[in-house]
């Protein structure tokens, strides 16, 4: 009894002193998160405040031109969505099949955990990395030169570790007695996947998905490392065309700049478009989600 009493002294004791503990690590966290948003705000303010008065359906449906009052990006637009026709496809195929043969066809032990380490360690090898990979192998060794082609296949291989990973997951949240009940039903294993396990863990894989084709939209250094130009050229109308895409674009603006002050404005201008289209896919990912999402 006396033990009991002296226990109960004792965390009575330690009790203001966990408190005061939690309310300085939830400073702290609060504090980390307002910082983000503090410097994101800025951020946002100083890119939107130089690009006001250069967003117009002109400068949207333009091509590049010397002359910065009448340069446009359509050909970024163009030459971005070009490459998303080669990053989705390639991407959402080879990642969800590497996805279903680790997850629904390897057992545990070393070889699922020799794919498991690789694909998680390529997830997180720098960008400029696939960028000489891509030059190596599709522009120079398979000859395709700094073509559409070339350039999705490489921001593909960028984005394919994230979209195994992320497949990975919406396969394993599938609860396991829904494949229990459609083997107890005579089905086949890919019977099971085809029509129990894959429609359970698509909203998943396409949040995954999109997710993965905002960060290819975003990136700049594998695309450079192959050479992709900022200049007047055609708008690209097949997968053997040259092209260039918005950060591209930003990127050599952003030079510029340096010689010319408008250009800053033209690759804050840009920035907005990317931001913007960026946005749109993200907010498409969270809608498949919520609107598609079982629960079991």
């Amino acid at each position: 009894m006396e033990q009991n009493y002296i226990n109960q002294e004792e965390v009575s004791r330690r009790i203001p002193g966990r408190l005061a503990v939690n309310k300085v690590v939830r400073g702290l966290f609060l504090t980390s998160t307002l910082f983000g948003l503090v410097v994101l705000a800025i951020l946002l303010y100083d890119v939107i405040t130089d690009s006001w008065g250069w967003i117009d359906w002109q400068f949207l449906t333009s091509v590049m031109s010397f002359n910065e009052e009448a340069a446009g990006i359509i050909g970024a637009i163009s030459g971005t969505l070009w490459l998303m026709l080669i990053v989705g496809p390639v991407t959402m195929i080879i990642g969800v099949a590497t996805a279903i043969y680790l997850e629904e066809y390897v057992k545990e032990g070393r070889v699922r955990t020799f794919f498991e380490t690789n694909v998680a360690n390529l997830a997180g090898v720098p960008s400029i990395v696939f960028g000489l990979l891509g030059l190596t192998v599709f522009v120079r060794l398979m000859n395709m030169g700094s073509v559409v082609l070339a350039g999705g296949l490489t921001m593909s291989l960028l984005v394919l570790p994230i979209v195994i990973v992320s497949a990975q997951e919406s396969l394993r949240a599938v609860p396991s007695y829904l494949r229990e009940a459609s083997f107890g039903m005579g089905a086949t294993r890919w019977q099971t996947i085809r029509s129990v396990v894959l429609p359970a863990a698509l909203p998943s894989i396409l949040t995954g998905m999109i997710l993965a084709m905002s960060r290819a939209i975003g990136e700049t250094a594998p695309l450079i490392a192959l050479g992709i130009p900022a200049l007047l050229i055609p708008l690209p109308s097949g997968l053997f065309d040259s092209f260039t895409v918005l950060p591209v674009q930003v990127y050599y603006w952003t030079i510029d700049a340096a010689l010319n002050q408008n250009y800053a404005s033209l690759a804050a201008a840009t920035i907005v478009v990317l931001l913007v289209l960026m946005f749109i896919l993200n907010s498409a990912a969270i809608l498949i989600r919520n609107k598609f999402q079982q629960r079991f």
